[in-house]
């Protein structure tokens, strides 16, 4: 198993019969260990999919299915240990790479034009492979909550002490109390002539 691409399985596209294929499998133990790694999670408990494999025009294939997973992270306000759960739906299309620029170009005309649904951009097959395994675990990682908290979890900030002599309008207050000096009087003028003897 390659650490960095634990979760693997290849399907040949030139082997997808006419009627479409189903494949649904469940990551092994390793497989776990080694994306909670990569993903930086406590733990992955269980991860599965399910998908369907359609042949389209021009050698596309059409990939719809769930991805389900159950991981354990540490909650970002009290440290305790918390579980979710992930339930994700897909619809992709996989195209030759030589496709990929032409097919990414429609979908940004259709997203400039304000359409309701915008398809997503297609992904390459990888000579001849689409490995659904890659595809689950991107999935997975993609709906994991880079934040997670308890449900009754609330952030408190510290409450912080500060010195009422430092506050902004303690001057003020001061000249106000009466608590400034007076200003130092001005001695007057002698009249002119005068002379100190």
């Amino acid at each position: 198993m390659n650490p960095a691409d634990p979760w693997r399985v290849p399907v040949i596209v030139a082997q997808i019969p006419d009627t479409g294929l189903h494949r649904a499998f469940e990551a092994s133990e390793a497989s776990r260990v080694a994306m909670a790694e990569i993903a930086g999670l406590r733990e992955i408990m269980s991860a599965s999919a399910s998908f369907d494999l359609k042949l389209k025009s021009n050698g596309r294939v059409q990939v719809t299915g769930e991805v389900h997973g159950r991981i354990g992270q540490t909650c970002v306000v009290t440290l305790d240990p918390i579980e979710n759960e992930i339930n994700e739906v897909i619809d992709l299309t996989f195209a030759p790479p030589e496709q990929i620029r032409s097919l990414a170009a429609l979908v940004d005309e259709a997203a400039q034009s304000e359409e309701e649904e915008v398809p997503d951009p297609p992904e390459p097959i990888v000579n001849g492979v689409i490995d659904l395994g890659r595809l689950a675990m991107d999935i997975l990682f993609l709906a994991i909550d880079p934040y997670p908290r308890k449900p009754d979890a609330v952030f408190a900030a510290p409450a912080e002490i500060v010195d009422p002599a430092e506050h902004p309008f303690a001057a003020l207050k001061s000249l106000k109390t009466g608590g400034a000096p007076a200003p130092t009087k001005k001695r007057p003028n002698s009249p002119p002539g005068d002379k100190d003897q």
